[in-house]
């Protein structure tokens, strides 16, 4: 029988867990409504708070990020009602598809994939809307599929000026991985998800909410059970949870948000920076495109154009010598781009290692020399030594 062999996720999600956190995962469960579990979700959500910069609510749903996104959308709306709803990315499509589902009425801000949304057309429908019939503007802040990170941080100073609509935001793979001060910005709901930055397996998902978003479930008339955060909110007070959480998911998160707040929120950022610039540079060194503009690219993924040869291909090569999983294009993309995952629990040993393995297998296919390999590598290595 051939040893297993260790596989390496470089794939914006499930991303890497660390040792603790596996060993906390494999704990007897407790009952979920036990004075030990009231601890637990005590303590998760004190951190939690503290992840996000938010002194607002910050519930925890067993889920994926969807969930938490669904969520924000069906507590605070009502069927008709106008949303604005940026679109540069599979994700933003999805968020479109659902709030159709919804009978919502959308009104898309597009951008080419691979190109960041641009917050002046937010601002021009919003200042448009003189009667404030626009109720939410709902966007993603990195655009997973593409690897381009929107700018979040004006969008939501226009939503603000607006002073009606409620800024709903999809932060799965920003959220742990660069700066989203929920606070400072301002913004009503945020959601993410657990097997990105919070380095922990899928399974729960995370959604702040402001006083204006509590206010809006107000009025709100679709339909919800089990995504009612208003439950989630009243048993947060004795903390708990409505139904059975996934207990040994919330030990897990307990763990890692713990080794997060041991490395600081500011070196956290600064790491996953660090990565982005090494990764990016990486690529140009070895005649590669990045498929998004520089000024743009996520800190979370970084996705590579590969034009003459199949992204499918290359993928498969890279996981059969290496075991290492790289992610594919979606859509359009499919077998036109990669993506290289670096968020959550990726160290430079793990950025110099895709680097070497995508740099062996061009140089097998005859797509660069061993020279341009060596140097690939002492870029990558310069700018992690720098940053």
């Amino acid at each position: 029988m051939a040893i297993q062999q260790k596989l390496s996720l470089m794939i914006p999600g499930p991303t890497p867990v660390p040792e603790k956190v596996l060993q906390a995962l494999s704990k007897h469960p407790i009952g979920h409504r036990s004075k030990e579990f009231q601890m637990l979700v005590e303590s998760t959500t004190e951190n939690l708070q503290w992840l996000h910069q938010t002194q607002n609510d910050v519930l925890t749903i067993t889920g994926s990020g969807t969930a938490a996104m669904e969520a924000g959308i069906i507590n605070t709306l009502s069927k008709g009602d106008k949303v604005i709803c940026g679109e540069n990315g599979k994700f933003g499509e999805r968020w479109v598809k659902v709030a159709k589902e919804f009978g919502l009425e959308v009104i898309k801000i597009n951008s080419e994939w691979g190109t960041p949304l641009n917050p002046e057309e937010f601002k021009k429908i919003l200042e448009e809307d003189k009667q404030k019939k626009i109720k939410a503007v709902i966007l993603t802040h990195s655009e997973t599929s593409t690897g381009v990170i929107n700018d979040l941080k004006t969008i939501s100073s226009y939503i603000r000026e607006h002073s009606t609509a409620l800024s709903i935001v999809d932060c799965v793979t920003s959220l742990g991985a660069c700066n989203v001060p929920v606070d400072e910005w301002q913004l009503d709901i945020v959601a993410s998800g657990s097997q990105k930055g919070y380095m922990i397996p899928p399974g729960l998902s995370f959604i702040t909410m402001s006083q204006k978003a509590w206010e809006a479930t107000e009025k709100s008339n679709l339909p919800k059970f089990y995504l009612n955060l208003k439950a989630y909110r009243k048993s947060l007070l004795n903390n708990s949870n409505p139904y059975t959480p996934a207990v040994n998911l919330v030990f897990a998160l307990d763990e890692a948000l713990k080794m997060m707040r041991e490395e600081g929120l500011e070196n956290i950022f600064s790491r996953h920076n660090k990565h982005k610039i090494a990764m990016s540079n990486a690529i140009k060194a070895l005649n590669l495109k990045l498929f998004a503009d520089e000024k743009y690219l996520s800190p979370s993924i970084t996705a590579i154009n590969t034009e003459e040869m199949d992204a499918e291909e290359f993928r498969k090569t890279i996981k059969d010598k290496f075991d290492i999983l790289l992610a594919g294009g979606q859509d359009h993309l499919k077998g036109k781009i990669f993506r290289v995952g670096h968020l959550g629990y990726v160290n430079d040993r793990d950025i110099i290692t895709v680097v070497s393995a995508i740099s062996n297998v061009l140089l097998d296919m005859g797509k660069i020399t061993i020279q341009e390999a060596g140097e690939a590598l002492k870029v990558t290595s310069d700018c992690l030594d720098k940053n």
